[in-house]
Order: C-alpha cells, then sequence, then structure tokens
C-alpha cells in the first residue's frame, strides 16, 4: 500500500459545459467570505490572499488552463433568492457571467438544491455581482433538464460608434453594459472572420481593445463604480437571417451576409443571425455564445432597431454552439433606455473532481501560459 501524503489539501468540484465553455462549480471552501451582499464578498474575495490562492489552485495549470472559468456558491443578499455565487477565471472575479448561470441553474435542479416544479419550469433566483438574475430551467416530464433561460438584469447602451486607435488603424465600437461592460467590434471592419483559423488574431485584436478603453469614461458604470471597466471585447460577424424558431447552420463556408442595412429592422418572420467571439478577462476566449455578451448585443441592436419587439436574436458561437435571446421587457436605468434580455440555452454536466495540493509541490498554486 502506498504511503498517505501528510495533511493533503483537498477541493470538490462538480463541472459543466455550456455551449462549450466549461464552467466548474465549488460549493466548499476552507474560508469564510465575508460580505453584506454578493457585491460585497466579490471585494473580499479579491482582497484576500487565501481565496485568491484557490481561485489559483482550481483555475490554472496543472488543474485548469488559460480559458477556465468557475464559481464559489456563497449565501445569497437574503432569503429571496436560491444561492449567490462569484465567478472567476483565470485573471481574477468577474461581475456577471450568462454561461455560469445557465449552468448553475441546471446543477440547481440536478443535484436537488432546488426541487423541479411539477409544470416544467422552475425559477432558480441567483444573487450576482451586477445584481438578482434568474435561471428559468425547463424539464421534461423524467424531470431531465432540457433548457435554461437566462434572465439578465437590465442591460443598456453606454456609448455608441466610439473610434479606437489599434493596430489594425482606426476601429468603431459600440459599449454596452450586460451585467458587464462590453466593447462590441464589427469582425469585418477589422478584416477578419469569427472562425476557430482567426482565434489567434481575434484574442489579439480583443485584448488590445479592452486595454485601450478600459480606464475611460466609455467604461465608467454609471451606478456602480465596482462594475466599471471592459470586461471583454466582442469580434461579431452577421449571417443570413434565420426563419424564426428554426435552427441555422454555423459553418463559416455555409454562411453568408444578411442583406439588412445597419439600423434596418428585420422581417418578423426572421430573426437576425450573428455568430461571436467574446475575448475577456485578459485573452481568454469565450468558447459559448456568452451569456452577458449576448445580453449586451440585444441591447445594442435593440437600440439601432435592428432587433424589433418580440424578435429572437440567434447567437452563435466561434465552435458553432447557440444561444437565443429576446428582450423580455423594457426599462431605464440612470436616463438611458434600458432591457432586460431573456438568453436561452443548455448545459451539460462533464464530471465531478477531488483536487488535491501536495504540500511539496513547487508549482502550486499553479501557472498560466497567456
Amino acid at each position: 500500500m502506498a504511503p498517505a501524503i501528510a495533511h493533503l489539501e483537498t477541493y470538490r468540484s462538480v463541472d459543466y459545459h455550456t455551449g462549450g465553455e466549461p464552467f466548474r462549480i465549488v460549493t466548499e471552501l476552507p474560508v469564510t467570505v465575508e460580505g453584506a451582499d454578493v457585491p460585497a464578498k466579490r471585494v473580499f474575495a479579491m482582497q484576500s490572499p487565501e481565496i485568491e490562492r484557490i481561485r489559483q489552485i482550481l483555475c490554472h495549470e496543472p488543474r485548469g488552463h488559460a480559458d477556465m472559468y468557475g464559481g464559489f456558491v456563497v449565501e445569497p443578499d437574503d432569503e429571496g433568492a436560491h444561492l449567490g455565487v462569484l465567478f472567476w477565471h483565470k485573471d481574477g472575479f468577474s461581475t456577471a457571467c450568462g454561461h455560469g448561470t445557465i449552468a448553475l441553474g441546471t446543477w440547481a435542479i440536478e443535484s436537488g438544491l432546488v426541487a423541479a416544479d411539477p409544470s416544467g419550469v422552475t425559477d432558480v433566483v441567483i444573487d450576482v455581482p451586477s445584481g438578482r438574475v434568474t435561471a428559468r430551467v425547463h424539464t421534461d416530464a423524467q424531470e431531465q433538464v432540457t433548457g435554461v433561460d437566462f434572465i439578465n438584469v437590465p442591460s443598456y447602451v453606454l456609448a455608441s460608434d466610439v473610434p479606437v486607435e489599434t493596430s489594425r488603424g482606426e476601429l468603431r465600437v459600440d459599449v454596452t453594459f450586460g451585467g458587464a461592460i462590453y466593447a462590441q467590434l464589427d469582425a469585418a471592419s477589422a478584416g477578419l472572420s469569427v472562425e476557430p483559423g482567426a482565434v489567434d488574431e481575434i484574442i489579439a485584436l480583443g485584448r488590445e481593445i479592452k486595454w485601450l478603453l478600459n480606464d475611460t469614461e466609455y467604461a465608467k458604470h454609471p451606478l456602480d463604480d465596482r462594475l466599471s471597466g471592459i470586461y471583454g471585447t466582442i469580434v461579431f460577424e452577421r449571417l443570413s437571417d434565420a426563419p424564426a424558431g428554426a435552427a441555422q447552420d454555423t459553418e463559416a463556408g455555409e454562411a453568408s451576409r444578411e442583406a439588412v442595412p445597419a439600423g434596418g429592422t428585420h422581417p418578423a418572420a426572421l430573426r437576425p443571425h450573428q455568430r461571436n467571439a467574446a475575448v475577456f478577462a485578459d485573452g481568454e476566449l469565450d468558447r459559448s455564445p456568452c451569456g452577458s455578451g449576448t445580453s449586451a448585443r440585444v441591447a445594442t441592436l435593440t437600440a439601432a432597431g435592428v432587433l424589433g419587439e418580440g424578435q429572437e436574436l440567434l447567437h452563435s458561437s466561434i465552435v458553432g454552439s447557440q444561444f437565443t435571446a429576446v428582450v423580455l421587457e423594457r426599462t431605464t436605468v440612470a436616463g438611458r433606455d434600458a432591457v432586460i434580455p431573456r438568453v436561452t440555452g443548455t448545459a451539460h454536466r462533464t464530471g465531478e473532481h477531488v483536487f488535491t495540493v501536495d504540500p511539496c509541490d513547487e508549482l502550486v498554486p499553479g501557472f498560466v501560459l497567456r
């Protein structure tokens, strides 16, 4: 029998993917996350060397990778929510995560944390750093999860047609809040196409735009400075319109530019179809269509008149996975027109893990190469 390793440090997780993007769920931590609400807990976590070390252990190599994503489940703000969560990535703690919310909703039903409603629709209410969101989980007669609607916080445009001097010349972006703040760039304007072969160029340009805008007035949240800063850059391309309610082939070779001009409204029988690559944090690439990023795109397209009343956006990712999104209602935030987006997708369990930390391991808490 092999000798036991003394004082072995362990962490448990349940892992999911949403549209190809990983989400590592951690429900137990050896340290208390302090704070009166989830936004305050996020600030505490960012300032805690112990929590930061755990994030690195679970996210960085050799237990994770540069594009890993996850969340620490914490207490909600009050009894009106089922749980709270602190989202994390390779560079720190984010303010929002739609793909993670979809995964958490699925996990809450599959784990029994929240009982599935016999009607087949169960609301899992989650407090996140940007506010209170809902994962509306759909189940079949056997209580198997068939899909999740991510109902987000109000989303709205902060600035339109912002000029940015980049290594590819002057480019123009829209800046929109969808739980996190995103710059959005039309790929064609930079001579790019959103396809796997262009990943390196997309990451480099997305990263460049983020840091050029991050400390500017365009990236300032109007109500809560903890939400300020460009979280990511969405590089998007317009594809052929899709019939309402139908899926669409996302292979680059079979997609065509939509004929609707900028600012033009799509016919009610069609829905705009776009493919995007969301480059967030410092060069992470979302494999899913990005839930909070999709919310930002819905707000931007609605403000531009491209997305009509009750009309769905079909949003594809760089790996071909899809979300659909629609405006549930309109509102205002700090004098700005805003929308409440509903983003629909699916999440699937990929495994359960017990991670160990050898006290003699010189590479703890880990490393990243990008």
